[in-house]
C-alpha cells in the first residue's frame, strides 16, 4: 500500500473531496473568467476589493454606455455552490448575470465569500454582511465605487442567489430585518432553487436513510458548529424569527426534478404562514433539475425564468 496517496475523509463528488491530512481537492466552480466587456450582452465588469483583511471582492456587472442620469435598480448577487465551490468570477456566475443585467437593465454585485470547509459557515453569512455594508456606504453618493455612487438606485435594491446562495440571500434579509441597512431600500429577495434542508422528511421528499445521512454529512462538514440539519442556517422553517424577513417582497424558484424541491414549497408555505408582512411568489419549472438554468442558459425554460427574474427587479 501506498502510504504517501491521501486517505479521503469525506467524498462530496461530484463537488468536493477532502482528505484526512486537511487538503482539499474541489471537482468543480475552480475556473476564472477575467473582468471584461461581454461583446454579446455589451455588459462590462470589473472586480472591487471589499474586504482587504479576507481578500474578498465583489465583480460589478453593468451595460456599458449606461445613462448617468438615470438610476438603475441595484442587485446584491450569491453565488451557490454548496458552501464549498464557484465564485462570482465562474463561468457560469459570471455568464448568467451578465444575461441578467442585459435583460433588466440594471447594476449587479456578485459577492466573493470564504468557502467551506477551510472556512465554515457562518464564514460566508459574515462576509456576504460585510459585502452589503459595503454596497450600502455607497448610498449617499459618497462610497469608494463610483459605479454604485453614480448608477444605483439604493431604494431599489434586490437580493438573489442561486443553491447555497440563496440560502445566503435569505439570511441577508432577516439580518437586514434586524439590523437595517443604512439609506438601503430592500424590495425584494429572489431565491433561486435554494438550499434548504432539515432532519425529517417534508412533502415528496426522499426519506431514503443513507441519502439523508450523506446530506446531514454534507451540511455538518460545511458548518461544524450547527446542531444538525434543523439548525436555522440550514432550516429557515426552524427559525422562530422567520416573520421578521427584513424584505416585502420573496420570489421562490423550484425545479420539479430537484431533489430540493419539497423545502422550497415548505419554505414557501412557512413564510406565509409565519405572520410576515410581505407578499411571496413561488414559481416551480417542469421537467427541470437543480440551477438548469446556469447548466443550460439558452434553454427555452431557461430564458423564462431569467425573465421573470427581470420582471420582478423592475416591479415597482
Amino acid at each position: 500500500m501506498d502510504s504517501s496517496k491521501p486517505v479521503v475523509a469525506y467524498d462530496f463528488s461530484p463537488m468536493i473531496i477532502i482528505y484526512k491530512d486537511g487538503r482539499v481537492r474541489r471537482l468543480q466552480g475552480t475556473e476564472v473568467v477575467p473582468p471584461s466587456l461581454d461583446p454579446k450582452t455589451n455588459v462590462e465588469c470589473k472586480d472591487v476589493l471589499y474586504s482587504p483583511e479576507n481578500g474578498l471582492s465583489v465583480r460589478l456587472h453593468m451595460l456599458k454606455n449606461t445613462n448617468r442620469n438615470k438610476k438603475l435598480p441595484l442587485l446584491v448577487y450569491f453565488h451557490g455552490g454548496g458552501f464549498y465551490a464557484q465564485s462570482p468570477f465562474s463561468p457560469q456566475t459570471h455568464n448568467f448575470l451578465n444575461s441578467l443585467v442585459a435583460e433588466a437593465n440594471i447594476i449587479a454585485v456578485s459577492v466573493e465569500y470564504r468557502k467551506a470547509p477551510e472556512h465554515p459557515v457562518p464564514c460566508a453569512l459574515d462576509d456576504s454582511w460585510t459585502a452589503l455594508q459595503w454596497v450600502g456606504s455607497h448610498a449617499h453618493g459618497a462610497g469608494l465605487e463610483d459605479w454604485l455612487n453614480d448608477y444605483a438606485d439604493f431604494q431599489r435594491v434586490f437580493f438573489c442567489g442561486d443553491s447555497a446562495g440563496a440560502t445566503i440571500a435569505h439570511h441577508m434579509g432577516l439580518r437586514h430585518g434586524r439590523e437595517k441597512l443604512k439609506g438601503v431600500n430592500v424590495k425584494g429577495v429572489a431565491l433561486c432553487h435554494p438550499y434548504f434542508w432539515g432532519k425529517e422528511p417534508v412533502g415528496d421528499e426522499s426519506t431514503d436513510a443513507e441519502f439523508r445521512q450523506r446530506r446531514e454529512k454534507y451540511w455538518k462538514m460545511a458548518c461544524p458548529s450547527s446542531s444538525g440539519c434543523d439548525d436555522r442556517l440550514i432550516n429557515p422553517a426552524a427559525d422562530p424569527n422567520l416573520a421578521r424577513l427584513g424584505i416585502g417582497r420573496v420570489l421562490v424558484f423550484v425545479a420539479e426534478k430537484d431533489f430540493l424541491r419539497a423545502r422550497g414549497w415548505y419554505y414557501y408555505e412557512k413564510l406565509k404562514g409565519s405572520g410576515w408582512v410581505g407578499d411571496v411568489e413561488i414559481a416551480e419549472t417542469e421537467g427541470e433539475y437543480h440551477v438548469f438554468h446556469l447548466k443550460n442558459p439558452a434553454c427555452k425554460k431557461a430564458v423564462a425564468m431569467l425573465k421573470r427574474l427581470a420582471s420582478f427587479f423592475n416591479q415597482q
